[in-house]
């Protein structure tokens, strides 16, 4: 009675059933098989959707639980030790809101044939979620960053000719993204042009970020023969990073979760 009327609204936690590992070890199992660059907590995050998909008795998991499960397993990620930077930067690119900002680049998928693809995409820095992606085995040109700039545009609000609102358009100088002609037609629609400073790519971090986990869990994980493969591959690729990928950022939700979760509250 003293405890309840201290402490009036603890939630009671449900017990702890050590029996139900044998459960959820053949699941755990599955996932690090599909997604076999995926760390304990992104593992816990698609079981907990997978739990709560199937309605099964188990709603939600504790990460520490599938971390001693894998640990025993032998399921784990091997630790790497992080490369040192030598340059360094403070700027801070996420934001409060979805369309405050939205970033850009551009990276390349080198095929087993030694044809290469090259990739620009947009991103906003607040869901995360890639809105728009342009590819193609040749150079990227100005021309390309625009149909990403529509298209996102309209990802975004509909078929418009400019923007309900500015936002910030956050890109490294590469060519592409400096050139006069992108630069106008990026101001025509409304955006406000930001650029990182010379030798500080990390002043776009998020857009790198999305970079390096894009080739960790899919590019380097599946078969990459071709140019025509790839282009095949790359829709598919995307909508699983938007819809299934859990981001720590996003308290392990992914993009299009997260943003569903903000436009309901």
């Amino acid at each position: 009675m003293y405890r309840r009327l201290k402490q009036p609204n603890m939630k009671s936690r449900s017990r702890y059933n050590k029996a139900d590992d044998h459960i959820l070890l053949p699941m755990i199992r599955d996932i690090c098989d599909q997604r076999p660059s995926n760390g304990y907590r992104r593992v816990t995050a698609h079981l907990n959707r997978n739990l709560q998909a199937n309605n099964l008795i188990l709603k939600q998991v504790n990460h520490k639980r599938i971390y001693r499960i894998m640990k025993q397993n032998d399921l784990l990620l091997t630790r790497s030790e992080p490369l040192q930077n030598d340059r360094t930067h403070e700027g801070k690119v996420i934001v409060s809101k979805s369309n405050m900002r939205w970033c850009s680049d551009g990276f390349e998928i080198k095929c087993w044939n030694g044809e290469k693809v090259r990739v620009i995409f947009s991103l906003d820095c607040c869901d995360r979620e890639i809105m728009s992606y342009v590819a193609t085995t040749a150079g990227i040109s100005s021309e390309m960053v625009c149909d990403v700039l529509v298209q996102s545009m309209e990802r975004r609000f509909g078929v418009v000719s400019h923007l309900p609102q500015m936002i910030e358009w956050l890109t490294d100088n590469g060519s592409c993204y400096i050139a006069r002609p992108t630069r106008t037609f990026a101001q025509s629609l409304g955006f406000r042009i930001c650029t990182t400073p010379i030798r500080s790519p990390q002043s776009n971090g998020m857009a790198e970020a999305f970079v390096k986990t894009f080739k960790r869990d899919y590019v380097y994980l599946n078969d990459v023969p071709d140019a025509e493969t790839v282009m095949r591959c790359l829709p598919i690729w995307i909508e699983d990073y938007n819809c299934n990928h859990p981001h720590s950022g996003l308290k392990m939700k992914s993009p299009r979760e997260f943003r569903s979760l903000k436009l309901a509250s």
